[in-house]
This record gives C-alpha cells, structure tokens and sequence, in this order.
C-alpha cells in the first residue's frame, strides 16, 4: 500500500456527525489509532461552528442537540456560538479520548489493494477497510451565477464570509437567500445598514406554531426520498419552512422582511429586475446556502446520474464501505447523532465477515 498506514476505519470530519461516530466506534471497541482513526481539517475543535459569525449567539442557534454521552449544559445564551461549541467539542474528545488528527486535508479516497481503500492525506495516507465520511457543507459555499455579476463594482460575500453586521454600516446591501441564514443576516443587518433589500427565488415560508416529531419526521422523509434516488439532498429546512418567533414578527411589521422575487441581473451599481425595475446597491450578500463537501469521493465514481450520492440508511449504495453521515436526511444535529451509530452499526457487520485478503 505504498506505505499507508492500516486501520479498520477512517472517520472524515469531526463536527457533530464525525464525533458522533467516533464515540459509538469507541463503544463498540473500536481502539482510537488502531481501529479507527478521525481526521480534520480544521485547525481545532468545533466543525464548522468554530467559523460561525460572532453575533450568532448561542441563544439565536436552532435546535443544538448534544453529543451522546455528553450533554451541553449551562451554555450561556448570550455568548457566540461558536466559542460555545468550540469548547463543548473540545470537552467531548478529551473525555472521551478520540484523539482527532488535525489539520489534515483528505484529497482522494480511492481504490486500494486487497479490498481495502486509499484515503490520501497532506499527513501520508491511509489504507483501510470501511470509511465514514461526516465531511459537512461549509466547505462548498453555493454562488448562484447570475448575468452582469462580474460587472458590480460594490462588494459580493457569501454567508460563509459573514462577520458580523457592524461593517455594512451605511451601506445599501441586498441579501439573497429565504432560508435561516437570509433572514438572519437582515434582521441584524437593518439597524446598521442604510437600506436593505430581501430577494428569493420563491416565497418564504413561515412556520408558525410547535415543531413536534410528526412534522420532523415528515420533513426528513421527504430529504431521505431525494437522496434515495441518487438526488442532491435538499436542506431538511427547506421543507420544514422558518420559524415565526419574535424577532421574525417584528421584521415583518418593520419591512425589513420584505420579499422581492429574484432579480434577473447585475448591474455595476446593483440590480434590475427585466420589467426595468432597479435597486442601487454597495453589497450583495449571497445567503444561498451550500453544497455537500464530497469531491474527495470522486475516484469512487459513487455519483448518480441526477447527481447525488445514492444511499440506504447512511450507506452508499454503490460501494458498501462508504457511509455518509450528516448528508442529507441526516444533516441536522440530532440526525447527525442517530447517523454515527447507525453507521457504526453496519459497518461492524461488514467487518465481521471473512477478512479481506491483504
């Protein structure tokens, strides 16, 4: 194996899916280093939460669940949630001694010899048996392309380069997006701003009243469908719609959430929709979301023709050795969580068939 180092499984990805499969890996015996190993590329603990803007408070995050093993408690709601977490992650691989490799980059996950799989690293690589790839989104933020886009002459982000509202005092800003994140950028974003415009490609939709298990697990289901079909996996709020709380009602009676449908192009000093109207800009802040992270699976050819991963449970159809974790229907926290030990699960049945031959 050209001097890759064996291991039963590689886990790809410590947030929440990747911690999570760790932990059921170490309870059903797994030994960190010599039966599995957990690579990262982050520069510490915390997935993507360590990256999150600082004004995302604790308090304003949507359903964090914990970790098995290990509950989140007295987090205070006013502190970033990135800090928050940070920590919490940190806690929970120095208790439970999973002994995360970071930073590492994955650059390919190939074909090995004996049945096994080559998981290529900027730390040498990795020959093993099964895989779990937790890899997330937030590496592959989403840039719609729209006509006149390289014309503008103010400043375009994405919700990934986010830092806060204070630096868009005083300028006209268009936000692009209906999910959690647009909204959540306008909200904030309305008192420094001097003027802020809301566009989506289709109305938003608000929901109002409990969220309760029923519903959750309708909207998974519908995420689970596409994914099924080799389908890109829709976000689960995507069909579950936005919470109507508080601070949504009172953007609503203010007009800062006022929704204009998508403009047909960009100007150097905005946008214009083809019916001639127009809206002067200095920013646009594209909040349309992301993609998964999966081009280090490509020499797997695990692509289906509608351009998703096929899987069952959170195995990849095509390659039996291949979970996917925090993909798709699984992509919520408490997904997440339930994905770890149902990969584990499978994999250990996997493993206890006849040995691969070396």
């Amino acid at each position: 194996m050209n001097g890759a180092r064996e291991v039963e499984v590689v886990v790809i990805g410590a947030g929440q899916a990747g911690l999570a499969a760790a932990y059921h890996l170490r309870r059903s015996g797994f030994e960190p280093e010599r039966g599995f190993v957990v690579l990262d590329h982050a520069p510490g603990p915390g997935g993507a939460w360590q990256f999150r803007w600082p004004s995302l408070t604790f308090g304003k995050v949507h359903g964090m669940h914990a970790l098995p093993g290990m509950e989140l408690t007295d987090a205070d709601p006013a502190r970033p949630s990135a800090e928050v977490v940070r920590e919490y992650f940190d806690r929970y691989e120095r208790t439970f001694g999973l002994r995360v490799r970071r930073p590492v980059d994955v650059r390919a996950v190939r074909e090995g010899a004996g049945g096994r799989l080559l998981v290529e690293t900027s730390d040498g690589s990795w020959s093993t048996r099964a895989l779990i790839n937790a890899t997330g989104t937030w590496d592959r933020p989403f840039w719609p392309r729209y006509p006149g886009q390289e014309t503008f002459r103010g400043r375009q982000l994405h919700t990934a380069q986010y830092a806060g509202p204070e630096e868009f005092a005083g300028k006209r800003v268009v936000v692009v997006g209906g999910g959690a994140s647009g909204t959540q950028h306008l909200l904030e974003l309305a008192p420094y701003a001097a003027a802020t415009t809301w566009v989506t490609r289709r109305p938003a939709v608000f929901r109002e009243g409990p969220f309760d298990q029923d519903a959750g697990r309708a909207a998974v289901a519908l995420v689970e469908e596409r994914v099924s079909q080799g389908l890109p996996p829709r976000s689960v709020v995507s069909v579950t719609g936005l919470p109507l709380n508080e601070a949504v009602r009172q953007g609503l009676a203010d007009g800062v959430l006022d929704r204009r449908p998508m403009f047909d192009r960009v100007t150097p000093d905005g946008v214009e929709w083809r019916d001639g109207r127009r809206v002067g800009a200095d920013v646009i802040l594209w909040a349309t979301g992301f993609r998964a992270a999966l081009d280090h699976l490509a020499p797997l050819r695990l692509r289906e023709p509608g351009g998703g991963i096929r899987v069952e449970g959170t195995r990849a159809v095509l390659d039996p050795r291949v979970h996917l974790v925090g993909y798709g229907p699984s992509a919520s926290t408490i997904g997440a969580n339930r994905a770890g030990r149902a990969a584990v699960r499978d994999i250990k049945r996997l493993l206890a068939e006849e040995p691969l031959a070396a």
